[in-house]
């Protein structure tokens, strides 16, 4: 096939999921010329399973996303159709947003931004080939002779490479959703040095919703919450109920009696998938002694009547998923209007990948998403805005920017990939994060935003709104400060039923006794016209002040030994005393510093102590 040229950019994206997205818009408002390669254009930021954004510390890292200067967040502000928190009633440390959106809206707004976006052209077409000279990205050949000519490349192709979708005895060569696959990458990517592997995931059925009964189901309303982005101020009034259904001793015996035709139980898949996102089937198997589990009913979007049966996803064959879904109260006469499947794909070993997320091998070359074997569109966005990021640092000739464990939940996520691997689709949550508590939703700003305008992805005017708000929390804490007027805290205490007060009390000391701030608000008249964050972001502060110090502690302690670099050049094998283990894992991940050499699996305290005597001796 003859070779022609698709133009000069600085940096291509294989990809337009939602890592794609972030990552071509990072580079793109950072001012590189920018080009994004996708399979159809139709798929831009489309959502193949759940339309939804958020979840337990999902919520956590598209709140990150927005402070560092994203997308996610304030689309999915634009398209809710309910909001909740979840674990409202635990710790502000694992309480989470989540928005049910509106599929189809989410996609043609992200399109069209992409559409509209300064120094970023949006194509369909096929990658065929990353071109390299001398270790160094060069350029893109499509599977139609095109070429872009590029000095970095971020593949995001998401479940897209050589994709199957599996429904009992038949397999598709399709990507999710019935688009086209990815045939020609993977090739290329192990000819560069990267360990492909084969994951699996699923989605439920589609069903019509007007063949639901849902007065035999639970209703669900959307709460007044506060929205994603930062940039915004309250989430939509009007907002759609979803319903909460269950499955009964009749649904798990049609799934155990037809194990034999369930792909994930009769050897036809033998790819991992993931673990805190079971099949149907997988649920049933494992907890045999549960008697049902829960199902939610979720609208896919204002324009259509499909509704997305969130717990039931399943590769079974067509008959039977009808058989298994209605044998569901409520669900008895349900008409699926798109049938569950399984879908396999290749994606890349990450100890192949730097913090960065830039291969170890090639320079320029960037993986995000999918691809380095996580699930779900957060976790997928989030890499995107790394790597896109990243890449655009290096292309202007400016420092890498690396969150740690203790700044970031994206920082999490990314060390845990690239110093632990993972064998299964990875997920986030929030017992991975050792500094959770201080890694809140509501502090993400805090957190972040100076690192998103110093990298020059944060605009001016979402600084000015930062620094606003900072001023204004700060403004909150010192009113909280203040005391209360006598009379009133006393009756207010003696109406909670409260051990008396011994004399005055600031409005902090009454939040650290146990009352919420809103209540402080209604009975005192405070803080009027405050954002619903800034108001618990500050409670939190309060009531988890000593809590907070100590991690803090903890965070220094770790950091010391982030602070201790390792050697690039390090031979490991050379070093005596390191267990042989610690030797091959060592010179597999390649660790920057200390800190991450004691994360990587196989290596233990001896070995730390040995690496510490190492540096010492160098020094």
């Amino acid at each position: 096939m003859k070779r022609f040229s698709e133009g000069a950019y600085d940096a291509v994206v294989i990809g337009a999921g939602h890592a794609g997205v972030e990552a071509a818009l990072a580079l793109a408002r950072t001012g590189l010329k920018t080009a994004v390669l996708t399979l159809n254009l139709d798929s831009v930021g489309f959502m193949p399973c759940n339309p939804s954004v958020g979840g337990t510390a999902k919520g956590h890292l598209v709140r990150e996303i927005d402070a560092l200067g994203g997308q996610m967040g304030i689309t999915a502000d634009e398209c809710a159709l309910q909001v909740r928190m979840l674990n409202a009633g635990k710790g502000a440390a694992v309480q989470s947003l989540r928005a049910q959106v509106d599929k189809n809206e989410y996609h043609k707004k992200i399109k069209q931004i992409l559409e509209t976006t300064p120094n970023l052209r949006l194509v369909q077409g096929e990658a065929e080939k990353i071109l390299t000279k001398n270790g160094k990205v060069v350029g893109v050949l499509t599977a139609y002779g095109g070429v872009f000519s590029c000095r970095a490349v971020i593949v995001a192709t998401g479940v897209y490479l050589n994709a199957e979708t599996i429904a009992g005895e038949v397999v598709k060569c399709s990507g999710p959703n019935g688009f086209e696959r990815a045939t020609k990458l993977t090739k290329s990517l192990i000819s560069l040095g990267y360990t492909v592997r084969r994951f699996k995931t699923g989605t439920p059925a589609r069903i019509d919703g007007r063949t639901i009964d849902y007065s035999k189901t639970e209703r669900q309303e959307g709460e007044t919450v506060y929205p994603f982005s930062f940039l915004h101020r309250r989430v939509p009034e009007a907002q759609t109920p979803c319903y909460l259904c269950y499955t009964n001793p009749r649904t798990h015996e049609i799934i155990l009696n037809s194990l034999d035709r369930a792909p994930v139980y009769n050897g036809q898949i033998q790819s991992a998938g993931p673990r805190y996102c079971p099949s149907i089937e997988t649920k049933v198997v494992r907890f045999r002694d549960k008697e049902r589990h829960q199902l939610f009913l979720e609208p896919e979007g204002a324009d259509t009547l499909e509704v997305y049966v969130q717990g039931l996803s399943t590769s079974l064959p067509h008959e039977l998923q009808r058989e298994v879904y209605r044998s569901v109260e409520g669900l008895e006469r349900c008409e699926i209007m798109r049938y569950a499947y399984a879908i396999e794909y290749d994606c890349v070993d990450t100890l192949d990948v730097l913090p960065t997320l830039e291969s170890k091998k090639i320079e320029g070359l960037y993986t995000a998403g999918q691809l380095n074997g996580t699930s779900g569109y957060e976790e997928a966005a989030a890499q995107g805005l790394m790597a896109g990021l990243n890449a655009s640092l290096k292309l202007r000739g400016k420092p890498p920017l690396i969150l740690g464990r203790d700044e970031a939940y994206i920082g999490v996520l990314i060390d845990d990939l690239v110093t632990k691997g993972t064998d299964e689709p990875y997920r986030m949550m929030t017992s991975r994060a050792e500094f959770r508590l201080s890694l809140r939703q509501d502090n993400a700003d805090l957190r972040l935003t100076e690192k998103g305008y110093a990298a020059g992805l944060v605009t001016e005017a979402r600084y000015r709104k930062f620094k606003a708000r900072k001023a204004l929390r700060k403004k909150v804490l010192k009113a909280l400060d203040e005391r209360a007027e006598q009379k009133k805290a006393d009756a207010f205490v003696q109406s909670r039923g409260d051990p008396p007060l011994a004399g005055s009390v600031s409005f902090a000391d009454l939040l650290r006794r146990g009352a919420k701030i809103e209540e402080l608000l209604s009975v005192f008249g405070i803080l009027e016209n405050v954002p619903t964050d800034i108001l618990l972001s500050a409670e939190t502060e309060i009531k988890y002040e000593g809590y907070l110090k100590a991690s803090e502690k903890e965070r220094q302690k770790a950091k010391k030994m982030e602070e201790k670099r390792l050697p690039e050049t390090i031979d490991y094998e050379k070093i005596e005393g390191l267990r042989l283990e610690a030797r091959e894992k060592l010179n597999k991940v390649r660790p920057l510093n200390l800190g991450q050499a004691e994360r990587v699996p196989g290596v233990t305290p001896a070995d730390i102590a040995v690496l510490m005597i190492y540096l010492s001796l160098k020094k």
